[in-house]
């Protein structure tokens, strides 16, 4: 793994080596034997004659290196001049714990400034939840996932993660683009399939297959996932409680190559995931009215539900599909996609129990159905001068059912506090709504001088939601490298983000007065546009041949910062803003490679603050709305330092059954909680180490029909740390969560 900042020469250039390296490697692989490397490291067999290349050049030859150059052209497509990229090749992918097997979580928080969060969040550079993910060049819309990964480590050939100020092509989620590069049947030719599982019922068998036929390019891979470890567990105890989780996914890609500058895509992908909501033995605590504690109401239902016999449930689904044309038309390069995405989620309470410990039991369900189109065109002007231009655009339908038993106030007591009968009553709310996002860009790529690179751009940006507001944003970067393996990089980016339109809620506040489930505050402003200045500067240099270093530091000052937290009992993520936000940080990385032996590490610090909250106020306290007005305080998901390491060891390379040991390490020093103020205080420092072993056999059937067997052990949490990701307070935090105890897992993979 290699954090890469840009050099001075034209992207398109380089991008195309590093596309040529990620595609033409693993068909070598495929069709030259891995026993030695300097077999692999040996051109294709050579064709050379007196006769015209085109007539001696192979229909399977001809098709990959048509490939080869249309990947490179569409890399061309997506400028990081000036920005951080931090990249993972399929080897890299492969030597993480778990492999493709891996949540893609778990492979992304190898990279620098990505802090762990409780049911699989990540947070970059101390965002919250401003990701934004592209399938080859391809922004997929947002949609409703808060346990679940739509998509996973297996769909991707390689993938990469750019932060920082990021050129005009970015827009609308901003804090990290994590692009994924997706299998095919040209780099990923053949078949495997696999089972992998152990300890807490894990089960997880895949497949998947590709190939290409004249034209015709193909690609397909499912898995099915079962365990019991779907949902972090809110005990340190080493098994959790009702924490069953089924999943499956699907990913196909289809491909027509119409000739050497033509090509039609498509790709689509379904998840379904059903999740159990683990228990929290012993808890007292009935509903969240304070008052209601020592009621006549309290003293009636306390004990009539064991909250460790709870049975609440919840249900993912996502869909989504692309359609894409990429055209080359002499200098210039243009990719038009159309976009569709679907994605619902669905909370079942336990009737009883939800009601005795929140005092309300509420069905909910949202959904999300987006559509689009993306068009991005290079036009490579001058030899110094790479103009881009592009849009994004989708239209989005959201609604959102909720069906709620609550109990009924009587009245109030002598001390004025609300009383409440036994009866309860039954309400419904519901909302839709139907908006549009858009953006536009323009940017200009200029080399001023042999070893200075400058890219600036403007962006436009709306939304017409639940909100209505535009900005024009410019963009600015420049890319020196003054000496030979060293460059510095300097930028700035206005950054426009508009609320997740499928988080923003349309409750009826009052069809909840006068019950248990009534707010304590009926204010509630709508979600705004977050406006930010995000200034980056940094440093590379490759130190010693093999081994490089890089430095970034990173200021946001943001107006209306969004944020987002889960209030009540359905898992269901609120977004809000603070009227002011500031996040500030740096990062170091370093990475060493030779022969068998790989290391890396990476560590960062970070601080995100907030002031006064202006919008969904209903959702908090009245206390922490009035502290927060006054006084900055840290983010929920504010974590001072992060670190990553890991590297790998590959023995017997040279022979037919090379051995792989590879680990990783993730440090956190601890999310927000409260304490004297709000999220004032953190949960305690950890640390985590996972181990892989991996024994495969080149030909261990000597058959032409079946090719590589894999064999692997991974060890998750190798030293059973017990750790905790978040203690149950803090500003939208909605109960306690516990790291994974030690796990370990086996399989067997067989390529075909």
């Amino acid at each position: 793994m290699r954090r890469i900042v840009r050099h001075r020469a034209p992207f398109f250039l380089f991008s195309s080596l590093i596309a040529c390296r990620e595609l033409i490697a693993p068909v070598h692989a495929q069709t030259i034997p891995s026993s030695t490397d300097t077999e692999a490291k040996k051109p294709a067999a050579s064709t050379i004659t007196k006769k015209p290349a085109r007539s001696v050049v192979s229909t399977t030859d001809e098709h990959i290196i048509v490939t080869a150059h249309l990947d490179r052209q569409r890399s061309s497509l997506q400028p990081s001049t000036g920005a951080t990229v931090y990249r993972f090749s399929r080897k890299d992918i492969e030597k993480i714990p778990g492999g493709e097997n891996a949540p893609l979580n778990s492979v992304l928080l190898q990279a620098p400034g990505v802090a762990q969060d409780s049911y699989g969040q990540l947070h970059i550079r101390g965002d919250h939840n401003e990701v934004q993910f592209r399938l080859d060049g391809v922004m997929l819309p947002e949609g409703l996932s808060v346990f679940g990964q739509a998509l996973m480590t297996r769909f991707a050939h390689s993938l990469s993660m750019t932060t920082g100020a990021l050129p005009s092509e970015y827009g609308l989620l901003q804090a990290g683009v994590i692009d994924i590069t997706t299998k095919n049947g040209t780099s990923d030719a053949g078949g495997n399939a696999s089972v992998y599982g152990g300890a807490r019922d894990y089960f997880l068998p895949s497949l998947q297959y590709g190939g290409h036929n004249g034209k015709w390019d193909y690609f397909a891979t499912a898995d099915f996932v079962h365990n019991r470890v779907g949902i972090e567990n809110p005990t340190p105890s080493f098994t959790a409680l009702h924490d069953l989780s089924n999943q499956y996914h699907v990913l196909g890609h289809l491909r027509y190559t119409a000739d050497d500058n033509t090509r039609i895509s498509f790709t689509a992908g379904v998840s379904n995931a059903q999740y159990q909501l683990p228990n929290n033995p012993g808890q007292q605590r009935q509903f969240a009215n304070p008052f209601f504690l020592n009621s006549a109401l309290s003293h009636q239902l306390y004990g009539s539900v064991d909250s460790a016999a709870l049975n609440e449930e919840q249900k993912e689904i996502t869909d989504f599909g692309i359609l894409s044309l990429q055209k080359e038309i002499g200098n210039i390069s243009l990719q038009s996609s159309a976009i569709v995405r679907y994605s619902s989620l669905g909370y079942s309470p336990d009737p009883l129990g939800d009601l005795v410990y929140n005092g309300i039991s509420q069905h909910a369900q949202r959904s999300v159905f987006s559509s689009g189109s993306q068009s991005d065109l290079t036009w490579r002007v001058a030899p110094r001068h790479t103009l881009r231009f592009g849009y994004q655009a989708y239209v989005e339908r959201t609604v959102s059912k909720t069906d709620s038993t609550v109990y009924s106030q009587t009245g109030t007591d002598e001390d004025r506090n609300p009383s409440y009968s036994g009866l309860t009553q039954s309400i419904h709310d519901g909302t839709g709504r139907t908006g549009w996002v858009y953006g536009l860009y323009a940017q200009d790529e200029w080399q001023l001088l042999k070893n200075l690179t400058i890219n600036y751009g403007l962006r436009f940006d709306g939304v017409d939601e639940y909100t209505h507001s535009k900005q024009v944003s410019p963009r600015l970067n420049i890319v020196w490298t003054p000496w030979k393996g060293g460059t510095f990089h300097i930028g700035y980016s206005r950054y426009f983000t508009p609320p997740p339109f499928e988080l923003v809620g349309g409750t009826q506040l009052g069809k909840f007065a006068n019950t248990s489930a009534a707010p304590a505050t009926l204010q509630d402003s709508m979600v705004k546009s977050e406006r930010d200045h995000y200034f980056d500067a940094g440093f590379s240099q490759e130190i010693l041949p093999h081994w490089h270093a890089s430095f970034d530091a990173y200021l946001k000052l943001a107006k209306n910062m969004i944020d987002e937290g889960q209030f009540g009992s359905p898992v269901i993520l609120s977004a809000f803003n603070y009227r002011r936000g500031k996040v500030h940080g740096y990062e170091f990385t370093t990475d060493y490679s030779y022969g068998p032996f790989s290391i890396y590490g990476n560590f960062s610090w970070s601080r995100a603050m907030g002031k006064d909250i202006v919008s969904a106020q209903w959702n908090f306290d009245p206390t922490d709305l009035a502290y927060i007005s006054r006084n900055w305080i840290h983010l929920d998901h504010d974590q001072r330092w992060t670190a990553s390491a890991g590297g790998s060891y590959t023995a017997f390379r040279h022979t037919g059954h090379p051995l792989r040991l590879s680990t990783t390490m993730v440090y956190g020093s601890g999310l927000r909680e409260d304490a004297a103020v709000p999220n004032g205080g953190s949960v305690p420092q950890y640390v985590t180490f996972n181990l892989a072993v991996v024994q495969t056999f080149n030909n261990l059937f000597h058959t032409r029909y079946l090719k590589g067997t894999e064999l692997r052990l991974d060890v998750t949490n190798l030293f059973d740390r017990r750790y905790e990701l978040r203690s149950g307070s803090g500003i939208g935090v909605g109960a306690p969560q516990y790291g994974l105890r030690r796990t370990i897992l086996t399989g067997i993979s067989q390529r075909f």
